[in-house]
This record gives C-alpha cells, structure tokens and sequence, in this order.
C-alpha cells in the first residue's frame, strides 16, 4: 500500500498533518486583517500571503509546522478543511511530485566481476 493509499484510509490530524496547504496561493479579502509584512501583491493587484524562498507561506512556523497567526488567519485558511477532499488531493499530488523526485546512483562499490564501479 503506498503513501497515498494509506492516507487516504487513515484521519488526517493536526499530528499527522504535513501542512502541504501552506504552500498554496492564499488571496485575501477585504476582510482578512493581515500584517503587511506579511503579504505581496500578484499581477493584476490581487493580495496574496506572501512565501518564502522554499514556497512555503510566511506565517508557517517551520519548526514547530503551525500558523504564527492563526488566531487572525486568512477566511480562506479558516475554511479549508483538514483532511477534506482538497487537502486530499494536495497531499497526493505532493506523494507523487516526491515519489518522481527520488534518484539513486550508486558511487563507488564492487560490480558483480570483482571490477571497482565509479
């Protein structure tokens, strides 16, 4: 059974929670209260949360994977729902991203005629 397959059977919570959502694009509302130096601005004007150089969002806590303003986050952060069908889906495409990323190569070792392989 892969990653995803076992997430998909298993509750997703805020222990088991990759926090994947902090890297999407977060546009404000007129209503969301954010300090500035927290947020940017995208073509068109749209106010967005701003990311750091990895993409994730700059609230995120990347020690501890939690929001430093949670109590004042984004609308659209306080209604995506853990382990919801979208959170689903970032976290599979984030499992099969990973999954297409892993190389291995072999330095150095002893090929099967006794011969060195570099």
């Amino acid at each position: 059974m892969n990653r995803a397959e076992r997430e998909s059977d298993a509750k997703i919570t805020c222990t088991t929670c990759d926090a994947l959502c902090c890297r999407l694009t977060v546009i404000l509302g007129k209503e969301d209260s954010v300090p500035a130096h927290l947020t940017t601005h995208q073509a068109g004007g749209l106010r967005v949360m701003a990311k750091d150089q990895d993409g994730w969002c700059v609230a995120l806590d990347g020690q501890k994977m939690n929001c430093r303003i949670y109590a004042s986050r984004p609308a659209v952060c306080r209604s995506f729902a853990l382990g919801g069908p979208y959170c689903r889906a970032e976290r599979d495409e984030h499992a099969q991203q990973t999954a297409r990323l892993i190389e291995m190569k072999l330095i150095g070792g002893t090929r099967h005629d006794g011969t060195k392989a570099y």
